[in-house]
């Protein structure tokens, strides 16, 4: 009997997205979207990342080069600008061409008690997690009205179930699913999926860095598994959706966790 308290094995490829052209936000660093964009062109996708951050934009495209042996585009964009949104994908169409998959990873978090919480606060995770993804929806479903595309959305399980301290974020997250489902019903006669992933608690260095030791324990005991998971594990499941074997899912959350509610 395999031991669910560890991770498995790192996933082989299986062409999953042979000759796909994704976009990715947020991909720069060490978490879900870095994982994506490995795992996108593990999976045989031509793929360009962004990221609102240049050097560590640029430090992820060469790693991904030496771990996958293929470079990626990269373009900046903070998706809080309109314009940023449309430079990026000018550049997609410049380097990859007609954009088959766009990945909206990009988000912002916090911790504040809403009797405490400023405008700013609230202002600037609804404009990154909520806005953010609505420009970047808009714009993928604008590129993808002629041909059909796939857009896959993070939201999280916050987006169902309440934590104190996180009014703004868990408000944004289920704004991010609200929209998912609409853009679905909208896309749909253009041949354009939209779905979204619903990660609880998904390990990387710098959510270790920035939360206290017992509050990760705390977290991970309310898995299922006991442990948190792997970035890996969740960018398997955008890759499910933004693959031919999720071709009759639309306007759907699929939570990577056993914790829906």
């Amino acid at each position: 009997m395999p031991d669910l308290s560890k991770p498995p094995a790192y996933p082989s490829s299986h062409d999953l997205l042979a000759g796909r052209k994704v976009v990715i936000t947020a991909a720069a660093g060490t978490g879900i979207g870095y994982a994506t964009a490995k795992r996108c062109m593990e999976e045989g996708a031509q793929v360009l990342i962004s990221d609102i951050h240049a050097s560590r934009l640029r430090t992820s495209a060469e790693r991904l080069r030496e771990e996958v042996g293929r470079q990626p585009a990269a373009q900046l964009c903070n998706v809080t600008r309109q314009e940023d949104v449309e430079t990026l994908f000018a550049a997609a169409q410049r380097h990859l061409g007609a954009v088959d998959v766009v990945i909206n990873n990009a988000g912002l978090g916090g911790t504040a008690n809403l009797m405490d919480m400023t405008d700013q606060q609230w202002s600037s995770v609804l404009d990154v997690t909520l806005n953010g993804t609505f420009r970047m929806t808009r714009a993928a479903m604008q590129a993808m009205r002629r041909q059909g595309g796939a857009i896959v959305n993070n939201a999280s399980v916050l987006g169902w179930r309440a934590q104190k301290g996180q009014a703004h974020y868990a408000a944004a997250k289920a704004g991010v699913m609200a929209l998912t489902r609409c853009a679905a019903l909208e896309g749909a006669e253009f041949g354009i999926r939209v779905n979204a992933v619903a990660p609880s608690l998904a390990m990387h260095p710098f959510l270790a860095k920035v939360t206290s030791d017992d509050l990760l324990r705390e977290l991970e005991a309310k898995e299922a598994y006991g442990r948190a998971a792997e970035v890996w594990e969740v960018a398997n499941v955008i890759v499910f959706l933004a693959s031919d074997y999720a071709s009759y899912m639309t306007g759907e959350t699929v939570s990577v966790s056993s914790q829906r509610a």
